[in-house]
């Protein structure tokens, strides 16, 4: 298993992965032409053949097996510039009386376009089939989450101070967000998964048109919408924990249509951009892979960009052993360099 950036021949894969994602997977929208749209801008980014604040830059995990796309994730350089990123922001509001001394605070929801310039890290999406266990499953959640910060650390100079990360919110067992159908529902004249589409699509400039600008009083939300504020997907946990690790934190924004939570932190506070280190190749026979790998490695090129666990980490003069099979799972060679991370 290795992770690379898009290519333009990856259309169909794109597009099954895509339909695979369910309700709440913003990013990832079933449109063929959409879709398309953003493989090309991705091999633009790569390319750096579009300004720095437009890049994003898409990655897939592909099965060297099978040929198959296992998953996918993905680096937005800056949000907000040319189409308006939302959030709720969560805030109190006090109010007293004097005379009856009394004091009460209020939990309320300000729309907030607060973290436009920020990177973001999206898009993943890890196949049912390439998760748990199993050989094939063998931490790809993790390669797929991980290589991210690699790709970031290695090219520091292309984002902003800060990053952020959007988790899809509780949907019940019939695909309904309640928070929606508590909130969204009666500023948007459509349905959720519309909403979801146009602004998986980019189309966003209708929320700023259509949702109250004056705070929203939690309080007057059903119970079951207070509930879903900051609160993620039970297949999104995993994710959130390992961004967690990674140093992310809740701020108090959320998802303006399901209420889940973004998390954020300063890009040089991430802790894989802080460890990993770079190192000279050197290729081997007769050597060992652990059981379960532990050491991510990837390559120092943009456009060749690569990364995929090894089996060993750094010895003492600082060089990484690779075998023949991890060295073209790569594409390097004895003498070139990787960025190394242990996990």
């Amino acid at each position: 298993m290795r992770i690379r950036p898009i290519a333009r021949d990856d259309l169909d894969g794109l597009q099954q992965l895509a339909r695979e994602t369910g309700v709440g997977f913003t990013s990832l929208p079933d449109n063929r032409e959409f879709l398309a749209g953003k493989i090309e801008g991705s091999a633009r980014a790569f390319e750096q053949r579009t300004p720095i604040d437009d890049r994003l830059y898409f990655f897939v995990l592909e099965d060297e097996e099978s040929g198959e796309l296992a998953g996918c994730c993905a680096i937005d350089g800056q949000v907000g510039r040319e189409v308006p990123f939302y959030h709720y922001r969560v805030g109190t509001l006090a109010h007293s009386s004097v005379q009856l001394d009394l004091h009460r605070t209020i939990d309320t929801l300000f729309l907030s376009s607060d973290h436009t310039g920020n990177a973001e890290v999206a898009s993943l999406y890890l196949r049912p089939a390439y998760r748990g266990g199993d050989q094939r499953g063998k931490r790809n959640g993790a390669l797929l989450s991980k290589a991210r910060w690699l790709f970031m650390a290695q090219f520091r100079d292309q984002f902003p101070d800060k990053v952020l990360a959007e988790m899809r919110g509780v949907f019940d067992a019939n695909g309904k967000s309640p928070f929606w159908e508590c909130l969204g529902s009666h500023f948007f004249p459509m349905d959720f998964a519309e909403a979801d589409r146009l602004t998986g699509m980019g189309q966003k400039s209708f929320i700023g048109e259509l949702m109250p600008k004056f705070p929203i009083y939690t309080p007057f939300l059903s119970e079951q919408a207070r509930a879903c504020i900051g609160q993620v997907h039970e297949h999104t946990r995993p994710a959130l924990g390992m961004l967690k690790k990674e140093g992310l934190r809740w701020e108090g924004y959320i998802d303006i249509f399901d209420g889940g939570p973004t998390v954020e932190a300063y890009i040089d506070d991430v802790r894989a951009i802080r460890l990993s280190t770079l190192c000279p190749v050197e290729i081997a026979s007769n050597l060992e892979s652990g059981e379960r790998p532990e050491w991510l490695v990837s390559t120092t090129a943009m456009v060749d960009f690569r990364a995929a666990w090894v089996g060993r980490g750094p010895g003492e003069d600082g060089t990484l052993a690779l075998t023949k099979e991890e060295a073209r799972r790569l594409d390097v060679n004895a003498g070139d360099f990787l960025r190394v991370l242990e996990t």
